[in-house]
């Protein structure tokens, strides 16, 4: 398919017609199904790009975080609010920095210098945001499928795992961590309606109220989103759970690539894809459930993420001066009427 063609169609006008968008986007490209190479008749096309923001964003009244064309799942974000989202190495957004070079179909000198500089937000920050996320996905997965045969301090079990990667990552993320929390585990449930619970240990000092808040709400977040999934509708169709699968597995290989090898590849290898395709086909299901095979196969990545974060040569956190420089740099260029 011709994605550049595609863009010119009258389909996407507003590509040239919105205020926010035309000669502001400095990146847009492929992503979703046909970005990783899991395509096939019928599916599909998503693009997602950045843009700048206009001077009265910066300096102004007006605010934007992003643009989104829901008839075409086109979804243009704001220059600042990108870089947020990629400092923490969030899977949607830094796999705009990973397409292949001819499936943008828009770049500009601005993007070029953004790609150039993707190494800046390759940081261990990888780990929680990909390997951990795909973790806690999985086994909200699990959940999904076998909730009706899952005990309930099973369940608190797959919980506290998801709780505790979610934790880390705010810990790692947090300046200003003076004493933190020591312990969790579960015990004899003290709530009314369950077996076992999640308990907490720990001991706070000289610790921000407002920060505190911050963390409980971390790990709220992630039991919310399990008991969401828990009253999932039994008729969501296996089309839909093989799909969800295979992503799961995508970001575990793509995690991998970023901690293990420092590079951004969105697009996955052909004996990568043949295993994703085989998940998404529904050759891992059998009524309705995934297999045993199926749990091997992530069994396996996940001890490979585990190495890879551990032997990850990347630094800790991002370069927060170096980052700081190049938004300031584009920022006054908005500003000045330069670009």
């Amino acid at each position: 398919m011709d994605f550049r063609e595609l863009a010119k169609t009258e389909e996407y006008d507003f590509l040239r017609n919105d205020k926010r968008l035309g000669n502001r986007i400095i990146l847009l490209g492929v992503t979703g199904s046909y970005g990783y190479g899991t395509n096939r008749e019928g599916s599909d096309v998503d693009f997602r790009g950045i843009t700048l923001e206009l001077p009265s964003d910066l300096i102004g009244f007006t605010e934007f975080e992003q643009f989104e064309d829901r008839k075409t799942d086109t979804v243009i974000f704001g220059f600042n609010k990108i870089m947020k989202l990629l400092l923490g190495c969030n899977p949607n957004t830094i796999e705009i920095l990973g397409i292949d070079e001819d499936e943008y179909v828009i770049k500009n000198e601005i993007g070029q210098s953004l790609l150039d500089r993707k190494e800046m937000f390759l940081t261990k920050r990888a780990a929680a945001s990909f390997g951990h996320y795909a973790d806690a996905q999985l086994r909200r997965l699990q959940n999904a499928i076998a909730r009706d045969s899952m005990s309930q301090p099973d369940r608190e079990g797959h919980i506290i795992k998801s709780v505790g990667h979610a934790l880390d990552d705010y810990n790692r993320r947090s300046e200003t961590m003076t004493g933190g929390v020591t312990k969790l585990y579960i015990d004899e449930a003290v709530t009314e309606g369950l077996e076992k619970e999640i308990f907490i240990d720990g001991e706070l000092k000289h610790y921000p109220l407002r920060k505190y808040n911050e963390m409980m709400n971390t790990m709220m977040n992630v039991v919310k989103e399990y008991d969401k999934i828990g009253k999932r509708n039994n008729k969501k169709d296996d089309l839909h759970l093989n799909k969800h699968a295979m992503h799961l597995l995508r970001l575990f290989m793509m995690g991998i690539d970023i901690l293990e090898n420092k590079v951004i590849r969105t697009r996955r290898p052909d004996d990568e894809l043949e295993l994703l395709k085989a998940v998404r086909d529904g050759q891992f299901m059998k009524d309705s459930v995934l297999t045993e095979e199926f749990y091997k196969v992530v069994s396996k990545y996940e001890q490979m993420y585990a190495e890879a974060e551990k032997n990850s040569k990347l630094p800790d956190n991002p370069d927060m001066e170096a980052v700081e420089k190049y938004v300031l740099d584009i920022n006054r260029r908005i500003i000045n009427g330069e670009i």
